[in-house]
């Protein structure tokens, strides 16, 4: 019994198929404006924070997740707080250094490696009739 041809996708919409390879790319960041973005009070002593841990927690996620730099991260915070039309301040990449030490689950996410596979080159044995080299 012959095996059934696989069906072949066939994109007759030509300018519905672009659109939708161009919507691959787009990317949408929203930010709630009940964020709590300010610190509150601690009660401790010292200078009060400025920005909460979810503030810095988004700043964080946004750094790990498009590799940046802490300094880029600073600019593309801003940014992204440019257009979703707040006026929120931005931590400066010295206030996110200090705090990710301090942030225990920024801290397990990012010591979390992924393993590198190597994949050996393909051997150059000859082989015959569909046995296995030795």
């Amino acid at each position: 019994m012959p095996k059934p041809s696989p069906s072949r996708y066939r994109a007759t919409n030509w300018s519905a198929h672009n659109a939708a390879l161009s919507k691959r790319g787009s990317l949408s960041v929203w930010f709630d404006p009940e964020m709590v973005w300010h610190a509150g009070r601690s009660g401790k002593r010292g200078r009060p924070q400025t920005f909460s841990d979810a503030a810095i927690q988004t700043c964080l996620t946004l750094k790990v997740l498009f590799g940046l730099p802490l300094r880029q991260t600073v600019g593309l915070v801003e940014s992204l707080i440019q257009m979703a039309g707040l006026d929120w301040p931005v931590p400066d990449y010295s206030t996110l250094c200090r705090r990710q030490a301090r942030m225990p689950s920024y801290r397990s996410a990012a010591m979390v490696v992924p393993e590198k596979k190597t994949v050996p080159p393909p051997s150059r044995e000859t082989r015959s009739c569909g046995q296995p080299g030795a």
